[in-house]
């Protein structure tokens, strides 16, 4: 319970990062949504590298590249409507 907690709490504050670094401000509900799926999308592209994200400092890094991916890719999406 306290890990999915923790993961939330972590991809709420990538999402927030990662809208920083775009530039792009979608809501506070949508980015920490993104920065939750950034979250996944990171650790899985870090894991594909071989990088382990096993302290808090690592999972909050790969929350916001993937954050940032997950945001450019909305921001895409978004753009073309």
């Amino acid at each position: 319970m306290l890990g999915i907690i923790l993961s939330i709490v972590i991809g709420g504050i990538a999402g927030w990062l990662a809208s920083l670094i775009m530039h792009k401000a979608n809501g506070t509900l949508i980015n920490i949504i993104l920065g939750i799926v950034g979250g996944f999308v990171g650790s899985f592209l870090f894991g594909i590298i071989g990088f382990k994200t096993s302290n808090i400092i690592g999972q909050l890094i790969s929350a916001v590249v993937g954050g940032v991916v997950v945001l450019a890719i909305f921001n895409l999406i978004k753009g073309k409507k």
